[in-house]
C-alpha cells in the first residue's frame, strides 16, 4: 500500500526468552552481579549482541501509539485539501478520517483520487449525500383523504408534508451547497410541526430528534441503540444513516455526542452510560484495528483481550516470507482480562503470567512455527486436517486397486475383489490378476507370479507413503500434545520447588532454575514439533541427513531435561539435582539455537530443496 511508515531499529521493544527471572528480579540484581543468592552463576549466557539469523526486526506498538498513526495521516491529508473538506462538515478531521477509511489508509490514492474527481470520492466515502435527480413534471406521492360529499382530493396535512420531506431529503438542484452541522438536535413543540420517528414510532411533543446533513432525522433513543447495536453487535466502525437507501456516513464527533453525554447535561442511566462508554472505547479499537489491516507492515495481535500492534516491515511482502520466519512479540505478557477459564490466582501459580504473546507476523498460524517457513506450514497444517484422522483406519482396513491405485475396502469373505472404478479383477491376498487364479477361489497359489509380485510392489510403494507421513505425524503431534499439557507440567514444577524450599536451605529464587527448565523445554517442543513438519517435506540429500542430526540432538537433550524434571526429589540430592537441571537447561538452549540459526541461514542461503512444490522456491526433486 501507499504508506510511508518507517520506523527506528533502536525504538524496537523486544522481550528475549533468555532472561533468567520474568520479571522476578530486581533492577539492581539485573546487572553484573553473578554472586546474588549463588544463583547468577548457574546461567552464564552470553550477553546480547547483534540480531540472530532467525529473528527479525520488529516493534510493539499499544494503541494510543497506533492512534498517533492515523493521526499523522489525518493531519496530512488536512493539510494538502483541508481548506476543501472543511467546507463540507464543519470539521476538517472528522472528513479526513472518513475519505482515509474509504481508500484504505491509502494516502496517495486518495489524492489521485480526489484531485481527479473530488465529488465522486465524497459521494462514495459517505461524506455527503448525491444529489438526487428530480424526474421531468412527476406528481408528488402524498397521503390524501377525500372530503365527505366531494370528489376534490384533500391537501396532505402539514405533518404529513413534513415527514415526506424528512424521509426524502431532497433539496433544490440549484440551491448552493450549506454547511449543516452534523448532529442536529430538534425538539418538536408545535403542534402542527409533531414529528414521529420511523424507527420507533415516537411521537412525544417533546421527542428529541437528531439527524445528519441529509436531514433524515431519528429520536436519539433509536440514534442510541442503533449505532451501540453496530459497534458493540456487529463490530461496525462505518456507521450509515438510518433511514433507506442514504448511503451518509456518521462522523466520529457525532457519534460520540450521542454515546457520551456532554458536559452538565442530566444524568441518565448509570448502566447505560457506562455501556456507551465501552462502546465509545471498542469503536476507537475497531478504528485501530481497520488501520492495522490496511497496512500491510502492522499486524494486530491475536491473543485475547490484547490491543497491541507490531510494526515489522521487514515481513510485509509475500517474497520475504521465503527466506524468513517473522516470529514477534506483541510486548504484552500473560492472558487478557476476558479470559474466564483461568482465574488470577492460576496464572501466577502456574507461571502464565510470563508467557509473551509470541505469534507469526507472516500468516494466521497461531503461536511460534519457527524453523518451518509460512507456506510450508500451512501446507503441513492443510494435510494434518485431511489426512490424519483417517490415515491409521486406512492403513488397517484398505489396499490399493493395482490397476488405477484407488483405495478398496474389503466388505466380505470372497478374496475375488473387482474395483468399482476400473472394473479390474484381483485377488486381494496376492493382489495379483484374477484370471490367473483359475478356479482356485478360496485359495490363492499365485503368490510367485510376476503379476502379483508387481501389484504387491505398487501395494508397497502407496503404504510406504503413508508409513512415511504417519511417522512424521505421530512425532509432530506428540510434541504438540506435550506442549498443551505445560500448564500442568508448570502446576507439577512448583510443587517441587515448594519441596525445595522445605527440605532445603535454598530460597525461592534459588530454586527459580526449575521453572527456567520447564520453559526451555516447553520452547523447544514448539522447535521440534514444526522440525517434523519440515522434514516430511524435505528433499532427500545431505542438507536433509544434516538437518535431522540437529534434530535428534535437540529432541535427545529435551527427553533427558524431561526426565530430569519429572524425578523424584531427595534432600539428600537437591545440590546434585540442581547442578544436572541448569547444566542441561543450558545445553537445551543451546542446540535449540543450533537448529534454529542453522535452520535459517539455510533459507537465507537457498539450501533447502523440497519434495513438492513450494511457491517461491525451485522445482522439487525426487525425494
Amino acid at each position: 500500500m501507499g504508506s510511508d511508515y518507517e520506523y527506528s531499529d533502536d525504538d524496537g521493544e523486544y522481550y528475549d526468552d533468555e532472561e533468567m527471572f520474568d520479571g522476578t528480579q530486581d533492577e539492581d540484581d539485573s546487572g553484573d552481579d553473578v554472586d546474588m543468592d549463588n544463583f547468577g552463576d548457574d546461567f552464564k549466557v552470553a550477553a546480547k549482541g547483534k540480531r540472530k539469523s532467525y529473528e527479525v526486526e520488529y516493534e510493539s506498538l499499544s494503541q494510543q501509539a497506533v492512534e498517533k498513526l492515523m493521526q499523522r495521516d489525518v493531519d496530512h491529508i488536512c493539510g494538502i485539501f483541508g481548506v476543501d473538506i472543511k467546507k463540507l462538515r464543519g470539521s476538517k478531521a472528522d472528513t479526513a478520517n472518513l475519505l482515509l477509511r474509504y481508500m484504505g489508509w491509502n494516502k496517495e490514492r486518495l489524492i489521485e483520487k480526489y484531485m481527479d474527481n473530488a465529488t465522486s470520492v465524497l459521494v462514495a466515502a459517505g461524506v455527503t449525500a448525491s444529489e438526487p435527480v428530480s424526474p421531468p413534471a412527476a406528481p408528488v406521492r402524498t397521503h390524501s383523504i377525500p372530503a365527505p360529499n366531494s370528489s376534490t382530493p384533500r391537501r396532505a396535512t402539514t405533518r404529513g408534508s413534513k415527514l415526506l420531506s424528512l424521509a426524502s431529503g431532497s433539496k433544490s438542484a440549484k440551491s448552493p451547497p450549506s454547511t449543516p452541522n452534523p448532529l442536529q438536535r430538534q425538539l418538536s413543540k408545535k403542534a402542527d410541526e409533531a414529528f414521529v420517528c420511523q424507527i420507533c414510532f415516537n411521537d412525544a411533543p417533546d421527542l428529541q430528534t437528531l439527524s445528519l446533513s441529509c436531514e433524515h432525522a431519528f429520536c436519539t433513543e433509536c440514534w442510541t441503540d442503533y449505532i451501540v447495536s453496530k459497534i458493540r453487535d456487529e463490530s461496525e466502525h462505518s456507521i450509515r444513516c438510518m433511514a433507506e437507501g442514504c448511503a451518509l456516513v456518521a462522523p466520529d464527533h457525532f457519534i460520540r455526542d450521542v454515546l457520551i453525554p456532554e458536559p452538565g447535561a442530566p444524568v441518565g442511566d448509570p448502566a447505560k452510560e457506562e455501556l456507551n462508554s465501552k462502546t465509545w472505547s471498542r469503536l476507537q479499537e475497531l478504528f485501530a484495528r481497520h488501520f492495522v489491516g490496511c497496512n500491510s507492515s502492522l499486524k494486530y495481535c491475536p491473543y485475547p483481550s490484547c490491543t497491541n500492534t507490531v510494526s515489522c516491515p521487514s515481513a510485509a511482502s509475500k517474497s520475504s516470507l521465503t527466506t524468513i520466519v517473522p516470529t514477534v512479540s506483541c510486548g504484552a505478557r500473560g492472558i487478557g482480562g476476558s479470559a474466564q477459564d483461568v482465574s488470577q490466582s492460576q496464572h501466577f501459580s502456574l507461571g502464565l503470567q510470563g508467557k509473551e504473546h509470541k505469534f507469526c507476523f507472516g500468516c494466521d498460524i497461531e503461536g511460534d512455527h519457527r524453523p518451518v517457513i509460512c507456506g510450508v506450514a500451512k501446507m503441513w497444517l492443510r494435510k494434518c486436517r485431511d489426512d490424519s484422522e483417517t490415515a491409521n483406519w486406512i492403513k488397517s482396513n484398505t489396499k490399493e486397486c493395482s490397476a488405477c491405485q484407488s483405495t478398496i475396502e474389503k466388505n466380505g469373505g470372497c478374496n475375488h475383489m473387482t474395483c468399482k472404478k476400473c472394473k479390474h479383477e484381483f485377488c486381494w491376498v496376492c493382489m495379483g490378476p484374477w484370471s490367473e487364479h483359475g478356479t482356485a477361489w478360496y485359495s490363492c497359489n499365485r503368490f510367485d507370479e510376476k503379476t502379483g509380485v508387481d501389484a504387491r510392489d505398487a501395494q508397497s510403494k502407496s503404504r510406504a507413503s503413508l508409513e512415511r507421513y504417519l511417522h512424521y505425524y505421530n512425532r509432530w503431534a506428540n510434541h504438540e500434545q506435550s506442549a498443551k499439557l505445560s500448564l500442568d507440567l508448570y502446576a507439577k514444577t512448583e510443587k517441587k520447588m515448594e519441596e525445595m524450599q522445605i527440605t532445603s536451605a535454598l530460597t525461592w529464587i534459588e530454586v527459580q532454575f526449575m521453572k527456567k527448565a520447564v520453559e526451555e523445554v516447553d520452547k523447544c517442543r514448539m522447535t521440534l514439533k514444526w522440525t517434523y513438519a519440515m522434514a516430511y517435506y524435505l528433499a532427500k540429500g545431505n542438507e536433509k541427513e544434516l538437518f535431522e542430526d540437529n534434530q535428534r540432538d535437540l529432541e535427545k537433550a529435551v527427553e533427558d531435561l524431561s526426565e530430569l524434571l519429572e524425578s523424584p526429589i531427595e534432600a539428600d540430592q537437591i545440590p546434585t539435582l540442581r547442578q544436572q537441571v541448569t547444566n542441561k537447561t543450558v545445553y537445551v538452549q543451546k542446540r535449540n539455537e543450533i537448529v534454529l540459526e542453522d535452520t535459517a541461514n539455510g533459507f537465507l542461503e537457498d539450501r533447502w530443496r523440497w519434495n513438492v512444490s513450494v511457491p517461491g522456491f525451485d522445482d522439487p526433486e525426487d525425494a
